[in-house]
């Protein structure tokens, strides 16, 4: 019995199948392609409208082009609208993220007949070593799962929950494992990753500690952080950053308005003052540090002055990357009940945000231009060539490298979301 397992979303989602994939090879042969199996677990995300309906359509035309294979669906749509999802796949097997470890048997049931649909929380532990597959480099460390946020505009706490912090020692222990199996950076991921410990004796800097401590010649990728779960114990990451050589010096710190108003209207838990002083930390003791925030244009409550302050905000603070959402609606987020903003206004504001965003990474990235700087080959690159990252998580494209190493390279050209490079 042959299982193709696809994939779709952030890094937690594809430590999810990664995970599925350790338990069900096994017992069954996972292959590579949708064409040769007998089995396809589709591992949804639902985080965008766009994303909603791209998953409906996978939907639709696996059970049209393939009837003959057993369908499951997995992910965050099973857990946040199982009501349209039973309109497009009543007859099919459901897995919510929270009940993974029970794939193998909800597979042993689909393929006899039996329509099975888990879901719902649990407090189930996604670390610990022989958990994961390992087919990459890059190892995905699951610290926790959920949040203890409230954010007006969010469906991901819907499917994943309130925040279950992993004990620290199971982490480090797969950690370790992945390491002595290769890899050569570890992503530390969750829905946000300096609430950590916040419900429980464990700390989120004593985590990074550990893991920097670890031996070998490898690299510590940090995910998202609230400044809300942050903003408290700044001077401890800060110092875990400082001090360690093994963690790229890169901080994932969405912001999503420059607006303190809009802020508060969606339930953030932080101000602007408090957002730009952990980046002043943040500077000051590491003034190499590469910056991402992520901005939401055209929440409902947003006015042309609240807009203005998120472009002022972008401009005064530079970050290296800006990632840039519509709002949309979404099932069980609050502010889904709240007017939107009209199409016209969402389609300009979102125009200007770009010219800003393209000018801010713009500038930032031609700054490197005749730099030298140590880079983690991670990939080949989508269009010829490698890419890999600098010590602060900066994208380099390489013509010629091996994936896994670490090379010195000379920075040639900064383009918006990369830079071109070459072998010292």
């Amino acid at each position: 019995m042959k299982i193709y397992l696809e994939t779709h979303g952030c890094t937690y989602n594809q430590a999810d199948t990664n995970l599925m994939t350790a338990i069900l090879e096994e017992d069954y042969e996972i292959v590579d392609n949708l064409e040769e199996c007998d089995v396809v677990i589709l591992n949804t995300c639902y985080v965008k409208l766009p994303t909603e309906q791209k998953m409906i359509m996978k939907i639709r035309n696996i059970k049209e082009k393939y009837p003959e294979k057993t369908l499951i669906i997995a992910g965050c749509m099973v857990e946040v609208d199982p009501i349209r999802l039973n309109k497009f796949a009543p007859d099919n097997s459901w897995i919510g993220p929270h009940k993974i470890d029970k794939v193998s048997e909800i597979v042993k049931k689909s393929i006899n007949g039996e329509i099975v649909q888990e879901y719902g929380k649990t407090d189930i532990i996604k670390a610990g070593p022989n958990k994961k597959v390992e087919d990459s480099i890059i190892h995905i460390l699951q610290i926790s799962e959920g949040c203890n946020g409230g954010c007006t505009f969010c469906c991901t706490k819907v499917a994943r929950g309130n925040l279950v912090s992993y004990p620290t020692k199971d982490i480090v222990e797969e950690a370790k494992d992945a390491l002595n199996k290769g890899a050569k950076e570890l992503q530390v991921t969750a829905q946000d990753t300096a609430c950590y410990g916040s419900d429980s004796d464990d700390s989120f800097s004593d985590l990074l500690n550990q893991l920097s401590s670890l031996e070998g010649d490898f690299r510590i990728r940090v995910g998202m952080m609230h400044p809300k779960s942050l903003k408290n114990q700044v001077d401890d990451v800060v110092k875990a950053f400082k001090n360690s050589d093994k963690l790229f010096k890169f901080i994932h710190l969405p912001i999503q308005t420059g607006s303190d108003k809009v802020l508060k209207e969606m339930n953030r838990g932080n101000t602007i003052r408090e957002f730009e002083d952990i980046i002043n930390k943040f500077r000051k003791e590491i003034p190499d540090i590469s910056i991402a925030t992520d901005i939401i244009v055209g929440y409902p409550t947003e006015t042309e002055e609240d807009f203005q302050k998120t472009l002022d905000l972008l401009k005064r603070v530079k970050p290296d990357v800006i990632h840039v959402s519509r709002y949309m609606h979404r099932p069980g987020a609050k502010s889904s009940s709240l007017q939107a903003v009209n199409h016209k206004v969402m389609k300009d504001r979102s125009h200007r945000l770009n010219e800003v965003k393209t000018q801010v990474m713009l500038e930032k990235n031609k700054q490197y231009e005749g730099t030298v700087h140590t880079a983690l080959i991670t990939s080949e690159g989508s269009s010829g060539g490698f890419t890999g990252y600098t010590d602060n998580y900066k994208n380099i494209i390489i013509d010629n490298a091996t994936i896994g190493s670490f090379l010195k390279v000379k920075i040639i050209e900064g383009k918006r979301t990369y830079l071109l490079s070459e072998k010292i």
